[in-house]
């Protein structure tokens, strides 16, 4: 069995080249699918590369839990040098985002179901979601890039509930392993730059599933 990531993605190149993001501010939130890191932290390089100005954000779980995946330390010091400023990791540092207006469009690369479930129920309760919910009150975009194990089980019901919700926009997605994770869906990174231009545009990028 070949992964999405290496099958479905084959061949798609990234779309950040083709983009100027000179002179907009993202704010790039990541959440605990640890496996994702490095491709979410490509995306992140390439953003910068395209001139966007990032603001790291990232959950208690994803900025302290240690895995075969790296430490967690490590992980996010590389996380901060690509952004070039300090990772915001509490409520507290997360809260002043709608207020002072830090960024033009919120990205969280990658959005496990847990954040999902967060989200369709605005729960806050760590830095991801309360920059989400300090960020919404401005009426600008959310990029939601998923990566979860039960995406068409238990986060089913909460993917349909944020596409219905205004300022909620989906990187393109679909099943990751259908025959040993029949219920996983991944985005594909590689559309997360298309996803941010259309989204700053008032668009979702379409097909949303394929």
């Amino acid at each position: 069995m070949v992964s999405l990531q290496s099958a479905n993605m084959k061949g798609r190149q990234t779309m950040a080249a083709k983009h100027d993001f000179s002179g907009v501010k993202i704010g790039f939130a990541v959440t605990a699918s640890f496996c994702t890191f490095g491709t979410a932290f490509n995306q992140a390089r390439l953003l910068r590369e395209a001139g966007a100005e990032l603001f790291p954000i990232m959950s208690e779980n994803s900025f302290t839990i240690d895995t075969r995946f790296g430490k967690a330390a490590e992980r996010a010091a590389e996380f901060a040098e690509i952004c070039g400023r300090e990772i915001i990791k509490s409520i507290i540092e997360a809260e002043p985002i709608g207020p002072e207006n830090m960024v033009d469009i919120m990205l969280v690369c990658p959005c496990t179901g847990n954040t999902l479930a967060k989200l369709a129920n605005s729960i806050t309760d760590n830095a991801v979601t309360m920059a989400v919910k300090s960020h919404l009150r401005n009426n600008l975009p959310v990029v939601l890039c998923i990566a979860t194990n039960d995406a068409l089980s238990g986060s089913a019901k909460n993917i349909g509930g944020l596409l219905n919700y205004r300022n909620y926009y989906f990187v393109p997605f679909g099943q990751d392993d259908y025959l040993k994770k029949p219920t996983s869906l991944v985005a594909d990174f590689n559309l997360v730059c298309d996803t941010l231009k259309a989204a700053l545009g008032g668009r979702q990028v379409e097909p949303v599933v394929f």
